[in-house]
C-alpha cells in the first residue's frame, strides 16, 4: 500500500496503529514496531468487511481469524407441515428458539434472513455462522490449522462479547491477543462518541466461566444496573447477558524485547505477564497471588527498576526499559519454595522439549471430515471414563481400592486419569514429551491449590521403553493402543498379553484400541466386561454439536476388562 494512502496514530503508550485509505485499522505494533495484529478489509456488496486478521502471540506464533469461516448447515423437511408455504425466516427462528431453549431475540441476533431459507420443495436450510480461529504454523493462511471458533462478531461495529468454543484448543495467549484486537477495533469505532457502546456477553448458548470473566475484565469493566456484584450474575448462564461491559480506561498493553526474547503485558503500572519464547517449559511468568503462589511457581516481581522472573530457586533479573513506561507492581514475593516442583514426577530428569513444541502442546481438531488425530481423540475417552466411574457404584468401588495405577500412552489426558479422592502410586508411560510435560504442570497446579502437593511423590512419568524389565503389578490400568498398530494384530496381541501379565488379581483395565483387541483379551486370560464404540460416547457427541462433520479413527473401541 502506498504510504500516501495510509495514516498512523501514535498512542500515549507509544504503540502505533496504522489505518488504510478506507479508514480502518490494518496494523498495530508495540512502540518498537513489533507487529501485534493485522487486519485485511474488503468491500463486500458495497460494504467494507473484515475478511481476515492475524494476531501475534507472546511466544512468537501467529493465530489467524476468518470472520464467518465456519458454517454449520442443517436441513429440515417441512413439506409435510401444513401451510409450510407461508413460513418465513422469522418462523424458522421461532422454531429454532424453542428447540434450543433460548430467547427468540438471541436467535434473531445471530441468524440473518440469509441463514434461514426454505426452497420451493419445503426444504428448510439453517446456517450457523461462526468466526474461525486458526493456528498459522508459518505465519500465513496457506498452512492454516483450525483451532477453535466463536460467535460471529460484527467486526465493523462491535456490539457484543463472544462465546469461544473449543477454547481448550487455543494456543497459550490466544485469548488475550484476540481481545487486544477486539478492544483496538472497538476503540476505533467509538472514538469521538459521547459514550462508548456497552457490550454484553452473548451466544447460543453462553458458557460463563471464571477465566472468561477475568479475561473480559482486563479490557472491559462489568456492571449491573443496581450496582451489585456482577460476578455471580455473570456465572449464572441464563443471566450472563444482564451484565454490561464498558471499556476500562487503561487496557493491557504488550511490549516485546527481541534481544531478550521476551514479551511482557502491562496494565497501568502493573505487569500482568512475562513470556520468554525460548523457554522449554512453555509457560509464562505471572504475579504471585495472595498466598504467594503462581502457576508452577513461576512468578514475577518488580523491584528497584528490575523485572525479576523466578522459577523455583532460579531468578532472572531484567532491567526495565524506559519505553515500557512506569512499572512498579507487583512487588510481592512468592511463598516459601514448595518442597516439590512439577518436574518431580520425572524423577528430576524432565524430558527435553523444544520451546515451540512446549508452548504448542494443545489439541487441534479438524473442522471437516478428516479423522481426528490420536492425541486429540484421548480426552473423549478419558472424560467419559471419569464420568462413568463417578456414576457406576460397583466400578467406583473397584477403582477406589486401587493402590497402583498404570497410565500408558494417554499423553493428552493423564491428569483426567489420576484420581482426586486420595493419593495412589501412578506409573505413567508417555510417547509425546511436550504433552506429558504439560500434563505434569497441570497436575502440579491442581495439587498445590488443593494443598496436596505431597501426592506428587507417588507419580512417576517416564518415556515408553525406559521401563526396562520391571515386573510391577497394577490394580488399575489405562492402556492406549497407538493408531500405527491397528493393522498389526500380532502387535496388538503382544501388548494385551503384556498388560495382562502386569495386572493384579481382580484388577480393572481400560484398553482403547481396534476390534482385534477383543480376541486378544480372550486369549490373554482376562474377562471382557464391556465394549463401547468411542464414536458413541456422549463426550464425542458433544464435540459433534460444535463440529458436526467430525470423524474418528474407524473401529476405535473402548474395552473394560478385569483380571480374573
Amino acid at each position: 500500500m502506498p504510504a500516501s494512502s495510509a495514516s498512523c496514530l501514535r498512542l500515549p503508550t507509544g504503540h502505533l496503529v496504522v489505518y488504510g485509505s478506507h479508514g480502518r485499522r490494518i496494523l498495530a505494533t508495540d512502540p518498537g514496531g513489533y507487529p501485534l495484529h493485522e487486519c485485511e478489509w474488503e468491500s463486500v456488496n458495497g460494504r467494507l468487511r473484515l475478511v481476515r486478521s492475524r494476531v501475534h502471540l507472546d511466544w512468537g506464533a501467529w493465530v489467524g481469524l476468518i470472520p464467518g469461516g465456519l458454517v454449520n448447515t442443517m436441513t429440515l423437511d417441512l413439506s409435510r407441515k401444513p401451510g409450510w408455504q407461508r413460513l418465513r425466516a422469522d418462523d424458522l427462528r421461532s422454531m429454532a428458539a424453542q428447540a434450543m431453549h433460548v430467547p427468540l431475540d438471541e436467535v434473531r441476533f445471530f441468524y440473518s434472513d440469509q441463514d434461514m431459507t426454505i426452497d420451493a420443495k419445503g426444504r428448510a436450510t439453517i446456517r450457523h455462522r461462526k468466526d474461525a480461529i486458526y493456528h498459522l504454523p508459518d505465519g500465513t493462511f496457506d498452512t492454516e490449522q483450525f483451532m477453535a471458533c466463536m460467535g460471529a462478531m460484527h467486526w465493523e461495529a462491535i456490539d457484543f462479547l463472544p462465546v469461544v468454543e473449543l477454547f481448550l484448543s487455543l494456543l497459550p495467549g490466544t485469548g488475550s491477543a484476540l481481545f487486544e484486537l477486539i478492544r483496538g477495533l472497538y476503540d476505533d469505532q467509538n472514538r469521538g462518541q459521547v459514550a462508548p457502546r456497552p457490550l454484553r456477553y452473548r451466544g447460543i448458548p453462553t458458557y460463563p466461566s471464571e477465566a472468561a470473566y477475568r479475561l473480559f475484565s482486563n479490557f472491559f469493566s462489568p456492571h449491573l444496573t443496581d450496582g451489585s456484584d456482577p460476578f455471580p450474575v455473570f456465572m449464572d448462564t441464563p443471566r450472563s447477558h444482564l451484565v454490561t461491559w464498558t471499556p476500562v480506561p487503561d487496557p493491557p498493553r504488550r511490549h516485546v524485547d527481541l534481544s531478550q526474547k521476551l514479551c511482557v503485558t502491562i496494565q497501568g503500572q502493573r505487569m500482568l505477564k512475562a513470556t520468554r519464547w525460548d523457554d522449554p517449559a512453555g509457560l509464562s511468568y505471572q504475579p504471585f497471588d495472595q498466598r504467594g503462589l503462581a502457576p508452577c511457581q513461576r512468578g514475577l516481581m518488580v523491584r528497584q527498576g528490575q523485572l525479576l522472573l523466578t522459577d523455583g530457586d532460579m531468578t532472572q533479573a531484567i532491567a526495565l526499559p524506559e519505553g515500557w513506561g512506569r512499572v512498579d507492581e507487583p512487588a510481592g514475593a512468592g511463598a516459601a519454595l514448595p518442597a516439590r516442583e512439577w518436574k518431580t514426577v520425572f524423577g528430576g530428569n524432565p524430558p527435553h522439549v523444544d520451546p515451540g513444541a512446549a508452548f504448542g502442546a494443545v489439541l487441534l481438531y479438524p473442522n471437516d471430515e478428516r479423522e481426528i488425530g490420536e492425541l486429540a481423540t484421548q480426552p473423549f475417552v478419558a472424560d467419559y471414563l471419569q464420568d462413568l466411574i463417578e456414576q457406576d457404584r460397583p466400578l467406583a468401588a473397584k477403582v477406589s481400592h486401587a493402590e497402583h495405577v498404570l497410565i500408558s500412552g494417554l499423553d493428552a489426558a493423564i491428569t483426567t486419569c489420576i484420581g482426586s479422592d486420595r493419593a495412589r502410586a501412578y506409573t505413567v508411560l508417555y510417547d509425546h514429551a511436550a504433552f506429558a510435560q504439560r500434563q505434569a504442570q497441570m497436575w502440579w497446579n491442581l495439587l498445590v491449590r488443593a494443598q496436596r502437593l505431597e501426592w506428587l511423590t507417588r507419580v512417576q512419568m517416564r518415556p515408553r521403553g525406559a521401563e526396562g524389565e520391571r515386573r510391577e503389578l497394577y490394580d488399575l490400568a489405562y492402556e492406549w493402543t497407538p493408531f500405527s498398530l491397528y493393522d498389526k494384530p500380532e502387535s496388538i496381541h503382544h501388548r494385551v498379553q503384556q498388560l495382562a501379565s502386569h495386572l493384579s488379581l481382580g484388577a480393572v483395565a481400560f484398553i482403547i484400541g481396534p476390534p482385534t483387541v477383543a480376541d486378544s483379551c480372550r486369549t490373554a486370560g482376562v474377562q471382557l466386561q464391556a465394549i463401547t464404540p468411542v464414536a458413541s460416547l456422549p463426550t464425542f457427541r458433544m464435540h459433534q454439536s460444535v463440529l458436526p462433520r467430525a470423524q474418528l479413527k474407524p473401529g476405535i473401541m473402548l474395552y473394560q476388562i478385569v483380571r480374573s
